[in-house]
C-alpha cells in the first residue's frame, strides 16, 4: 500500500470534479484497511467508495482511503432463496448483472444505479418500486476508531427513504466492508408496477418478463434519461423526491392541479422532484459548464470544467426557485463535501 500526496480525485468522482486529496491510499483487503486505520489513528480520514454520490466543492485536507475490496460469493441457499455476499468495492451494476446471470431475483429493478456495493445500505438506494431494505440481510463494517468488526442487521440499519443509521447515529464511525442480500431462486416477485417499465416491455411485446428482461427495460429507461458519467459528469439523481403530509399536499395541489404525485401512506404523498424542477423552467438549462440535463431535470451535470462550487450554486438556485414557486423544499440526495 502506497500513500500518495497531493493526489487528484478527478477520476474518483462521477462528476469529474478536479479536487486534490492531501493524501490518498487504496485498500484491497480488510487486513490492509485495519493496518491503514491503525497506523493513521490521529489523521483526519475521508472514506471514498465509487465516488458516485458526492459533489466535491473543495480539496480534501485528509487521508482519503479508497475502498477497493473485491469478491462475491454464495454463502447459503435452500430451494427458494440464496444468500449472496459481495465485498464493498464491487461495482453495484456489475454485481446486479451477476445475480441476474445466476437467475437470482430481487435486484433487477436497481440495474445501472451508479456506485459500489458498500454504499448501497448507507443510502438505502432504490428505483422503480424496490429498495435495498427489501433484500438486505446484513453488512459487516469496521469501526474506524477501534478497528473492531461489527455486523449490522436489517433492523439495526433503521432504513428509511434514502436513509439509514450510517447517515445518522453512526455517521463517519464505520466503514462497510461487505454486504449480504437474500434473493429468490424461483417464484420471483417481478415488480413492473411503474409505468415506464410496463411501456418499455410493451414495446417488445413482453407480457411475462424474465429477470433479465426487467433489467434490460430498466437499463434502457435509465440510458434514455440519464447521461453516462464517463461521457458527461453527473451523480445520477441530485435531489430526493419530497414527501409531504397529505394536508399540505392538498393545499398545494389545489393551486397546481396538474402536479404529479404518488401516495406512500395514508398520511403522506411523494411528489416527483424532477417534475417540480422541470415546471420551474430548469430542464436543459446551462450555466457555463454546470447545468441541468436535457432529458432528466433531476440530474445536474458537469459539461467539462465546472467546479463543485459552480454545480452547488446551480443546485441552490433550483431549490430556491422550486420553493418560491410551489412552497416545497427539495433536499439534495448527493453528499456535498
Amino acid at each position: 500500500m502506497e500513500i500518495q500526496s497531493n493526489f487528484s480525485l478527478k477520476n474518483y468522482n462521477t462528476f469529474g470534479i478536479e479536487a486534490k486529496a492531501r493524501q490518498f491510499v487504496a485498500v484491497h483487503t480488510v487486513a490492509e484497511l485495519k493496518t491503514i486505520l491503525e497506523e493513521n489513528k490521529d489523521e483526519q480520514k475521508f472514506i471514498l467508495g465509487g465516488g458516485s454520490n458526492m459533489l466535491l466543492t473543495k480539496d480534501i485536507d485528509a487521508l482519503v482511503i479508497h475502498i477497493d475490496l473485491k469478491g462475491k460469493k454464495i454463502i447459503k441457499e435452500d430451494d427458494d432463496f440464496v444468500w449472496v455476499e459481495s465485498q464493498a468495492g464491487e461495482t453495484w451494476h456489475d454485481f446486479v448483472l451477476w445475480t441476474i446471470d445466476n437467475n437470482f431475483g430481487g435486484l433487477e429493478n436497481m440495474s445501472l444505479i451508479p456506485g459500489n456495493v458498500g454504499t448501497t445500505p448507507v443510502q438505502n438506494i432504490g428505483a422503480y418500486g424496490t429498495e435495498i431494505k427489501d433484500t438486505f440481510v446484513s453488512c459487516e463494517a469496521i469501526n474506524i476508531a477501534t478497528q473492531e468488526i461489527k455486523t449490522f442487521t436489517n433492523a439495526d440499519c433503521k432504513f428509511g427513504y434514502r436513509e439509514s443509521i450510517f447517515k445518522n447515529e453512526v455517521k463517519d464511525q464505520y466503514i462497510i466492508t461487505s454486504v449480504i442480500y437474500k434473493l429468490t431462486k424461483r417464484n420471483h416477485k417481478i415488480n413492473i408496477s411503474y409505468g415506464d417499465i410496463t411501456a418499455e416491455l410493451a414495446k417488445k411485446s413482453i407480457t411475462v418478463p424474465t429477470l433479465k428482461e426487467v433489467s434490460n427495460a430498466v437499463i434502457a429507461i435509465r440510458q434514455s434519461k440519464l447521461p453516462d458519467p464517463k461521457e458527461l459528469g453527473n451523480s445520477g439523481s441530485f435531489f430526493k423526491n419530497p414527501i409531504l403530509l397529505k394536508s399540505d399536499f392538498e393545499r398545494i395541489h389545489q393551486k397546481f392541479p396538474e402536479m404529479k404525485y404518488y401516495e406512500v401512506s395514508e398520511t403522506e404523498v411523494k411528489v416527483p422532484a424532477g417534475w417540480l424542477i422541470e415546471q420551474a423552467g430548469f430542464k436543459g438549462k446551462r450555466f457555463g459548464d454546470a447545468g441541468i440535463h436535457k432529458n432528466q431535470a433531476l440530474v445536474l451535470v458537469n459539461y467539462g470544467n465546472a467546479t463543485g462550487q459552480e454545480i452547488l450554486a446551480v443546485s441552490k438556485d433550483v431549490q430556491k426557485t422550486v420553493f418560491d414557486t410551489f412552497g416545497i423544499q427539495i433536499e439534495a440526495e448527493v453528499n456535498v463535501i
